[in-house]
């Protein structure tokens, strides 16, 4: 076991840190790329929604049996294999002459991020003594979030400087260091006593997720039904396994069952907002990529600033209320967006809505991973997790499938600002209506679930949320006070 402190336990954070932060850049850095991206390639609006959709729908098909793998046949191999296909999807990205080049190029970046996002957490969790546990997730998870928070100027500053294919391969440099620190310094460690992956559960899952995204990208009936009819052929198997990804029985706790649903809510309407910021700061307000990218830096700073507090409170007072005021802040902060709009400054259009947007997400998101974690029973902490962060991923894709088509803004339609700002200012309040539901949901959450869990662990609480992204929910692998396995 690995020392606070020592030269191999820095390496170790490091490894750790690199990739996980290198995941979530690329999280918020190709929101500000999309305007550069379509203009150079052509795309459509349903082309952009295809760039981002392939990752999400990847990254939320497989997150839950990324960590089974890891488990099975060792967390350092499977992170390293993440990483490396990270890397090299990132510069398939990077050299992508068309459209269709570049979505496939991102369902392959997906399919390594969902290998590697659970992998962090759980390689520190295996290799640290259980007293340092604490220390090192609070690390990893603090310096991965300014990551996170330094996305969008990051992305900005790269695709005004050269190209957005810089904004991909930025990430090869990182990839390299990443795979050398984890082959010399990271134990390798596995669970003996894993089982297979249910590796059938996750196609079913992945092809009515594929299938229902596409259907309504395309508008097609066809594909939609059929995504529709895979998804419960999920729930079946989920039902009839021995061995499910997701064991039906948490839902019979409707505690877990509203956060989820609150979780789902709150994160279509981020994940919305979010992509459709970005466009209309750039086509309608003229702003320039670096300039979209700060706009909405003040979001992710709050959350690095204000995460932590946030969960204690809710573990000193209960999370329901702040289940509640969180969403409807965040639909509030929504609904000043609506400001907004050509002619507008920053500090009267856009930064009104954007620190109350943030405060919102501050308030909610941490104690809604502490309270998915705390409702769901010990042994199954991290499964309950995994399903939380894909809950979270599957809101956002639907949102960017559906919205833009909910609005209006199809075939090259957005690019004119009239047209743009039309489709913004009623996708704000699509999803601050979402958002407010999600709050209201809320007041049917079980006050009393986080006073039931200890209050004190050698490892940090797990739905302790020491920085939360604004990509998603934080994965927890493995409860705090279930020990790691070797």
């Amino acid at each position: 076991m690995i020392s606070w402190g020592t030269p191999r336990a820095r390496a170790v954070l490091a490894t750790t840190i690199l990739g996980s932060g290198m995941a979530m850049l690329d999280g918020t850095i190709v929101n500000v790329a999309l305007p550069r991206i379509a203009a150079e390639l052509g795309a459509s609006v349903s082309d952009l929604q295809w760039i981002l959709n392939g990752y999400l729908l990847a990254l939320a098909s497989l997150i839950l049996v990324a960590g089974s793998l890891g488990d099975r046949f060792g967390r350092r191999r499977v992170y390293v294999t993440g990483v490396v296909w990270f890397g090299l999807a990132s510069l398939l990205c990077g050299a992508a002459w068309n459209v269709p080049v570049l979505v496939a190029a991102r369902v392959l970046q997906g399919v390594g991020a969902a290998l590697l996002t659970p992998g962090a957490l759980a390689i520190l969790q295996a290799s640290f003594r259980r007293e340092d546990r604490s220390r090192a997730i609070g690390a990893w998870s603090g310096l991965s979030g300014v990551a996170t928070a330094v996305g969008p100027l990051v992305g900005g500053l790269l695709v005004q400087a050269w190209s957005w294919r810089l904004a991909f391969l930025v990430n090869l440099p990182v990839a390299a260091v990443c795979v050398v620190l984890a082959l010399r310094f990271v134990p390798e460690s596995r669970d003996e006593s894993a089982g297979h992956p249910n590796y059938l559960s996750a196609l079913v899952g992945a092809a009515g997720l594929a299938l229902l995204t596409g259907g309504i990208v395309e508008q097609s009936y066809v594909a939609t039904i059929l995504g529709l009819l895979a998804l419960v052929a999920f729930g079946v198997l989920q039902k009839r396994s021995r061995d499910p990804l997701v064991p039906v029985e948490l839902f019979n706790n409707r505690t877990f069952l509203l956060s989820n649903v609150l979780t789902f809510l709150v994160y279509a309407a981020l994940g919305g907002v979010m992509v459709l910021l970005v466009l209309q700061l750039q086509i309608s307000l003229g702003y320039s990529p670096t300039a979209s990218g700060l706009a909405s830096v003040p979001i992710t700073i709050i959350m690095l600033l204000a995460s932590s507090t946030s969960g204690r409170i809710a573990q000193r007072h209960g999370p329901r209320w702040q289940l509640v005021a969180g969403p409807v802040l965040v639909g509030a902060g929504m609904l000043l967006l609506r400001n907004a709009v050509p002619g507008s400054s920053y500090v009267t259009g856009v930064l009104p809505g954007v620190l109350v947007f943030g405060i919102g997400l501050a308030a909610v998101v941490a104690p809604v991973t502490a309270t998915v974690l705390a409702s769901a029973p010990d042994h199954h902490a991290g499964v309950a997790s995994g399903v939380n962060n894909a809950v979270a991923r599957t809101g956002g894709l639907l949102a960017t499938a559906v919205l833009p088509v909910a609005v209006g803004l199809t075939g090259a339609g957005y690019a004119d600002p009239a047209v743009m700002t039309r489709g913004w200012q009623t996708a704000l309040v699509l999803c601050a209506v979402a958002a407010i539901i999600g709050g209201l949901l809320a007041f049917g959450v079980d006050n009393r679930v986080l006073a039931a869990a200890p209050e004190q662990h050698e490892t940090p609480h797990p739905g302790e949320c020491l920085h939360c992204g604004v990509e998603g929910p934080p994965t927890h692998v493995r409860s705090g006070s279930e020990k790691a396995s070797q």
